[in-house]
């Protein structure tokens, strides 16, 4: 055998050449990552809180140059956010156009019927779970949950007005779980979105609402809303005065203040379905980036979320759970689609 043949000389000299750049660290290949602009859906009207953070994000992102495209935000909030959640099912394979998802990935399908389920997406990250408060107007005479609840309970029913963000969602389902403590309807006043709803209380248009605490903080700074619960097991950690007098760590638990009634809601993001994992890790990779920052911390503190992080099977096997939460919850107030 001719173990000098030229052709074999030449690729055992390309071999060594790999294994030489292979041992001084030449660069792998590129990872993904967007190649044009992404469209970051927020199936919900302005000024609610899934606007709010998502604007927060695309500022951030900006800020710290953390994404080469730019991250365009786009409300697609038809149909309860069904013509967003639509829009994101039929971009099958399309890594530019992320959504930002709230309780309605559950709800809006449940309640309309539409052709869509949490599985038609591509989980990526919980970035926070948001909460939910019970707020009056600040000349309203309840200074408790309680007596706000002895007073729709003492009435006529149908004479206390609740804003929501829309129908047979997450506000009209803690609305419900009310009118069981109080035993008396309330006359439920659907909003195209959470800022929409603060303004209704601001102008005693309504008796209560139950937004996020960033949906209504400013009008709670400025005097005008009066929180008397937050929907949770415990109290908010923050102890940053908002008002003069209050912190989100001075508003009692619903539970504490005799009403038991709990409900907290995913902030997450999502990915068409058929993306790939190199695309899913970037853009975790790119909301860790901004977690990492101080204008998260400053955010989670002022808008008052708890700030829980999951990705991978752990994020997904809580979208199911919550998933079969919600229903049973839409089943029990009656919401569920004929």
């Amino acid at each position: 055998m001719n173990r000098n043949r030229p052709g074999r000389g030449i690729a055992r000299l390309f071999a060594f050449l790999c294994l030489g750049a292979a041992a001084h660290g030449a660069p792998a290949l590129a990872a993904w990552e967007p190649s044009k602009p992404v469209e970051f859906i927020v199936p919900a009207g302005t000024g609610g809180g899934a606007d709010q953070m998502a604007r927060f994000l695309q500022g951030v992102v900006t800020k710290h140059d953390l994404m080469k495209q730019p991250l365009i935000v786009v409300n697609k909030s038809g149909g309860a956010g069904a013509e967003g959640f639509l829009e994101m099912k039929s971009s099958r394979g399309n890594p530019h156009k992320i959504v930002i998802t709230l309780s309605n990935l559950f709800t809006t399908p449940l309640g309309t019927g539409i052709p869509f389920n949490w599985k038609d997406l591509t989980p990526v990250a919980m970035l926070a779970l948001d909460q939910f408060v019970l707020w009056v107007n600040a000349e309203s005479p309840y200074k408790t949950a309680r007596e706000y609840l002895d007073a729709v309970k003492a009435a006529p029913p149908n004479t206390f007005k609740m804003a929501g963000t829309g129908s047979k969602q997450e506000d009209q389902i803690i609305t419900v779980a009310l009118e069981k403590v109080a035993g008396k309807k309330f006359i439920y006043v659907p909003f195209k979105g959470g800022g929409d709803v603060a303004v209704q209380l601001v102008g005693n248009h309504v008796n209560s609402t139950v937004n996020n605490p960033i949906e209504a903080v400013a009008h709670w700074r400025a005097g005008k809303l009066r929180p008397l619960c937050v929907f949770d097991d415990e109290r908010m950690p923050f102890n940053q005065k908002i008002t003069a007098t209050m912190a989100w760590h001075d508003i009692p638990s619903c539970k504490e203040a005799g009403v038991d009634v709990d409900y907290l809601m995913m902030r997450g993001i999502f990915m068409p379905p058929g993306a790939t994992p190199d695309q899913v890790a970037f853009y975790v990779d790119l909301f860790s980036k901004v977690r990492a920052t101080a204008d998260w911390k400053e955010f989670v503190e002022k808008g008052a979320f708890k700030d829980q992080f999951m990705t991978g099977a752990e994020f997904t096997a809580w979208v199911a759970k919550a998933d079969a939460l919600h229903r049973s919850l839409m089943q029990e107030a009656g919401f569920i689609a004929k």
